[in-house]
């Protein structure tokens, strides 16, 4: 498989340049590509490498059965595997599936001391024993999580450039809006994008082959896979109620307020106990949740509804593979993605907003008068994300905006099939266009303040 550009590669080289660097830890839900990543930064950057599977390579698990001290460690790797080269200041060593030996994590406070030696961990979120694992290392570690790969890596992927993404960020900055051929190139690999989703093996072979070929098995294939990991994975909690609830999630965004209710998964399902079980799925790098907020004011975190929220999937491409047959070809065929309660933008919005580190909230009120389908903030103000599947009234958002009640909002953002623009009151960008959103409001506040 050629190497897909990924922005952990970037993130890898600074770690290793920081002299005071820690042992790091990427995480990050299935085939998102993590190991790929960290081998291809490993072979261009030490002279050697030592690569251990504590999945396939069980048998390395007793390296820390004589205790802690990297010497120790060190002559237990090499009784197992003496061909393996220590060269200290210019070794990595990679524990991979480190989830399923919990002594990794509290091996890494001696490396950390040590420092002869760089040590990278890596793991799915499934971890059987996570939370003996984040206890066990708490400040001798720098953590990563890596997604699937978000729209500016498909770019890159199709081969177009940083010069195209400053382009396209030029014109937001300065509410230009995009010529007809930019706006309807970028709005169909953007539409490919959310058929094919973030999944490194499916865009490497989307892009290679040059259509869709294979790629839907594929993708069906990571959600078996995914349920086949509830199973395995989720002690302790019901594993029947998660995968109910894992398969009911396009049914839900089906539905016009796209809520996620436990009542309704199936007869006599309640609240109290499905405890856990949702959370297990967004630990696991499945799923994002979006919670309601109280009222729509700063701050996010805490004003928020536990017990109401929606759930979307983390790759808009599952999502779509998820539907039944009929509709996924549809939606290759056609690209008529608004026919499905305009779910499929949203889920897609959604996972951009998270890729670039926020926290997903939306609201409605008691009389469903308003309603808005997420919230960003910058150091000021409140600033409401409407995703328009078509063009109809934005009532809400102007409502927000308008009334004295909301005095955090000031002025708002719509998502939709459009081009660049600004009334006054709120941005409109294209959907596509949302990856740079972080990038826009940050750069806009020091620019000049609302």
């Amino acid at each position: 498989m050629q190497l897909l550009k990924r922005k952990i590669d970037t993130f890898l080289q600074q770690w290793k340049s920081n002299p005071k660097h820690m042992p790091l830890v990427v995480k990050g839900a299935r085939q998102v590509g993590k190991t790929e990543s960290i081998r291809f930064f490993a072979k261009n950057n030490y002279k050697s490498v030592i690569e251990i599977n504590f999945v396939l390579q069980k048998q390395f698990k007793d390296i820390f059965d004589d205790g802690f001290e990297v010497d120790m460690i060190i002559k237990n790797i090499t009784l197992h595997n003496p061909d393996f080269k220590i060269i200290p200041h210019d070794t990595l060593i990679f524990f991979d599936e480190h989830q399923n030996c919990p002594n990794c994590a509290t091996s890494l406070k001696s490396f950390h001391q040590d420092h002869r030696y760089d040590v990278i961990c890596s793991g799915s979120l499934m971890g059987i024993n996570y939370q003996e694992i984040e206890s066990n290392s708490v400040g001798n570690k720098e953590d990563y999580e890596m997604h699937s790969m978000d729209f500016e890596e498909f770019l890159w992927a199709k081969g177009y450039s940083k010069e195209l993404i400053d382009d396209l960020y030029r014109h937001m900055q300065n509410i230009v809006p995009l010529s007809n051929t930019e706006y309807n190139v970028v709005m169909s690999i953007f539409r490919e994008y959310m058929v094919i989703g973030g999944m490194p093996a499916i865009v490497n072979s989307f892009v290679t082959q040059n259509n869709y070929s294979g790629t839907l098995r594929m993708q069906k294939q990571i959600l078996l896979d995914y349920e086949e990991d509830i199973t395995k994975y989720a002690n302790g909690l019901d594993k029947a109620k998660i995968l109910n609830i894992y398969r009911k999630i396009p049914v839900f965004l089906g539905k016009n307020n796209k809520k996620f209710q436990i009542s309704k998964i199936s007869k006599n399902a309640r609240n109290r106990d499905y405890i856990g079980t949702v959370d297990w799925l967004s630990d696991a790098g499945i799923i994002n949740i979006c919670y309601c907020m109280e009222q729509p004011e700063l701050p996010l975190k805490g004003n928020f509804n536990p017990d109401n929220y929606k759930i979307y999937y983390r790759d808009t491409g599952l999502l779509i593979a998820s539907l039944d047959d009929e509709a996924q070809q549809d939606l290759r065929d056609n690209k008529n993605f608004n026919t499905y309660k305009g779910a499929i933008y949203e889920n897609m919005v959604a996972d951009m907003l998270v890729k670039q580190g926020y926290s997903l909230y939306f609201y409605r009120n008691e009389k469903a008068t308003v309603e808005m389908d997420f919230f960003v903030r910058d150091k000021s103000c409140l600033i409401p994300v409407e995703v328009k599947s078509s063009d109809n009234a934005t009532a809400s958002l102007n409502q927000l905006i308008k009334k004295d009640t909301y005095s955090d909002i000031s002025y708002g953002i719509k998502l939709a099939n459009k081009n660049i623009g600004f009334n006054g009151k709120f941005y409109t960008f294209p959907y596509f266009l949302a990856f740079l959103l972080k990038r826009f409001l940050s750069e806009k506040e020091s620019m000049n303040q609302h």
